[in-house]
């Protein structure tokens, strides 16, 4: 089993790669797009090896946010992202360390570690159906004609 706490900023993520006893085997500040991912693809693969059949059964991922491309991605590669609430990572945060310091490396770490202990009580980030893709299509066109009417008006 392979943890990841990924700490995302506006323009980069800070991740960390935890094994089951708890232990950092890697971490990176890597940017945000595709190039960050694949950084991620690759220093998860270099701690799996090649002999791994079922990710999902071997990779899980904290993150606090449940949408946007990067975490599209993660589910797209068949990752179990679980999506962190933030008072929950507040509070985790508060019972490791009673200064309150926050940082992201630190944060990245946190979010591994809770994933570690704790995934049983967090929300798992589900990947959309093809129905559920084809309504997004369809209110995102929708929207867009209104506000082209409303323009032409």
């Amino acid at each position: 089993m392979l943890f990841v706490g990924d700490d995302w900023a506006e323009g980069h993520h800070d991740v960390e790669l935890m094994d089951v006893s708890g232990r950092r085997l890697a971490k990176a500040r890597l940017p945000e797009g595709v190039a960050g991912i694949a950084r991620l693809h690759a220093m998860i693969g270099g701690q799996l090896g090649d002999d791994v059949e079922d990710v999902a059964d071997q990779v899980v991922i904290g993150i606090e946010t449940d949408r946007g491309p990067w975490v599209r991605a993660l589910v797209a590669a068949g990752y179990r992202v679980f999506a962190v609430n933030p008072l929950q990572a507040s509070r985790y945060r508060e019972r490791l360390a009673v200064s309150g310091a926050k940082s992201d490396a630190a944060d990245a770490h946190m979010l591994a570690d809770m994933v570690r202990t704790d995934s049983h009580q967090l929300r798992t980030v589900a990947g959309d159906t093809a129905g559920a893709e084809a309504v997004k299509v369809v209110t995102r066109t929708h929207k867009t004609l209104i506000w082209e009417r409303t323009r032409a008006g």
